[in-house]
């Protein structure tokens, strides 16, 4: 079983990332479990997600010691680093899958990946038109807001009751240590060392 989500609809003022601002306070969140053992991770990630007629928007909360980042280019490889991730398949098929991420610089990496005979391949060079992302440090760490156009991911908004196939998932690591030093943590745990297990994506319904 994958965990089920309900996004519903709200009215939105500009990015703030701020999770005591309107609407996000009157939105649950959802919070990461680590990835392989599906335990409480060292750090807490809360999600919450919410939607209007042109825009899917998500908003991670990051308990962290001490964040950090230095890649800055759009397409570096944030996941080097600390980061969070959306993943999501609007057709909910399986057949292929979006992957945008965003640091605690605000910096973006966002890729399409398509279903081959040899299995996912990517293409980072497809942008999500028309996306846009705030960060803001807060006392405890992190959080991240993100806005998704549905017309860059989808050809229309969408109807109550539809569902997308989705994961939120981050990257802690101490500062400056690559490699595999690092706590992998997702809303809908992959149980091995790797985010991009479409089966294991759970379900977003918009209602």
């Amino acid at each position: 079983m994958v965990p089920r989500l309900v996004c519903r609809h709200h009215t939105f003022g500009g990015l703030t990332a701020d999770f005591a601002s309107q609407p996000w306070s009157q939105v649950a969140p959802v919070f990461l479990q680590e990835a392989i053992a599906g335990r409480a991770p060292e750090q807490k990630t809360a999600v919450r997600c919410a939607w209007n007629e042109t825009e899917w928007r998500v908003l991670f909360e990051c308990e962290d010691a001490n964040p950090w980042a230095t890649l800055q280019k759009r397409d570096d490889p944030l996941y080097q680093e600390e980061t969070v991730e959306i993943f999501l398949d609007p057709l909910a098929d399986l057949g292929g899958y979006f992957e945008i991420e965003v640091n605690p610089l605000n910096t973006v990496l966002d890729l399409v990946f398509r279903k081959s005979i040899s299995g996912y391949k990517s293409d980072k060079a497809w942008d999500c038109d028309g996306l846009q992302s705030t960060v803001l440090r807060t006392a405890g760490g992190w959080s991240a807001e993100i806005a998704i156009p549905f017309s860059s991911v989808t050809d229309h908004t969408p109807k109550l009751g539809e569902e997308w196939r989705v994961n939120f998932c981050r990257i802690d690591r101490p500062k400056g240590v690559p490699g595999p030093d690092r706590e992998l943590s997702a809303w809908s745990p992959p149980f091995r060392n790797n985010f991009h297990t479409p089966e294991r994506f759970g379900v977003v319904e918009f209602c």
